[in-house]
């Protein structure tokens, strides 16, 4: 069974960074699509970021672009979050997935990483 953990949340003050971090253990799929999601108290969950990790192509939503940037270290099947100039409305539960074919379909997840952003 797939288990991806994320790792790197935490507290910072805006304008801080943090680096979160996606493990994939058991994950044998070397060109997938990763994605990071995001989801805030009493909104909706937003795609954050995403990654192939076959040819290296990322995507971002408006609101994180220029800021954050993914990353992949294929060897440690690990997918990277990388978070500048944090802002306040970036506090969220912070959570990484996979879609083994690239379909649109996120068929694994994980547990969730908590990123709180202080004014």
């Amino acid at each position: 069974q797939v288990q991806l953990v994320e790792s790197g949340g935490g507290s910072v003050q805006a304008g801080g960074s943090l680096r979160l971090s996606c493990a994939g253990s058991r994950y044998t799929y070397t060109s997938s699509c990763r994605g990071w999601f995001r989801q805030a108290p009493g909104k909706e969950r937003e795609a954050v970021a995403t990654i192939h990790t076959g040819g290296g192509s990322t995507g971002y939503s408006d609101s994180v672009k220029g800021r954050f940037t993914v990353s992949q270290d294929n060897a440690k099947k690990t997918v990277y979050l990388q978070m500048n100039s944090l802002k306040p409305e970036d506090t969220a539960m912070y959570y990484c997935a996979a879609d083994p074919r690239c379909a649109g379909s996120w068929d694994y997840w994980g547990q969730g990483t908590q990123v709180s952003v202080s004014s």
